[in-house]
């Protein structure tokens, strides 16, 4: 499944990760392939805790990139 990811660097510096198909589905790291990497993590616990309460998981995205 692919989800959106925003990831934008804090005023600290630490890069943090946002999932907005999951509400509340937030990680962080101290680089963007780190804060990549946690966020796959808690993409998959979230998953995990949907089905293990038998609530819908939300549709994965499905988009285009349009040049103009």
């Amino acid at each position: 499944m692919k989800y959106r990811v925003v990831i934008q660097q804090d005023e600290d510096g630490v890069f943090v990760a946002e999932v907005p198909n999951l509400p509340g589905c937030i990680s962080q790291g101290p680089t963007r392939e780190e804060a990549v990497r946690n966020v796959k993590e808690a993409i998959v616990a979230y998953t995990t805790s949907l089905k293990k309460h038998n609530e819908p998981i939300p549709l994965p995205i499905t988009e285009e990139i349009v040049e103009v």
